[in-house]
């Protein structure tokens, strides 16, 4: 009986409203897009990001990586919350795949195809991506956890 009662006072992303989700996504999103948004600011790569889109502006880039940040934040809430931001340590270990998964995505593939640059290079600065994006992931994951979960 203890199983059941625990049960039925936890939510589980199931029964998660679909408002909640959305809350949790862009939240997460952006909570992990501003703390990766520093680093990038730091390593001068938001220009980069503003070039895709013809500006050279860091406050351009800055804006640009927010709202990607808060888009894969909303992917992750609204397709995977069910089966994978259940608890803090299921969702720490999704938080590090998907960033490995975006990491992949962004920078190895569609910044260099959008600069004309080759694809999947490896370098210093896309390594550090790779930590940036891995951090991104967990603090977006553990931010919509405690949001799915209905402690925000």
């Amino acid at each position: 009986m203890s199983t059941s009662s625990s049960a039925a006072h936890r939510p589980s992303a199931v029964s998660t409203p679909l408002g909640r989700r959305v809350t949790a996504g862009l939240t997460g999103g952006l909570a992990g897009g501003i703390v990766f948004g520093i680093l990038m600011a730091m390593m001068g790569m938001l220009v980069t990001i503003a070039s895709m889109m013809g500006s050279q502006s860091p406050w351009v880039g800055f804006g640009i990586h927010l709202m990607i940040s808060i888009v894969y934040g909303l992917v992750l809430t609204l397709f995977f919350a069910t089966r994978f931001l259940t608890s803090y340590g299921r969702g720490t270990l999704t938080g590090l795949v998907y960033g490995v998964v975006l990491w992949i995505i962004g920078p190895l593939l569609i910044m260099p195809m959008m600069l004309g640059m080759p694809l999947f290079t490896f370098n210093l600065t896309v390594m550090l991506s790779l930590m940036g994006h891995m951090m991104y992931g967990v603090i977006l994951a553990l931010v919509a956890v405690r949001i799915l979960k209905g402690r925000a």
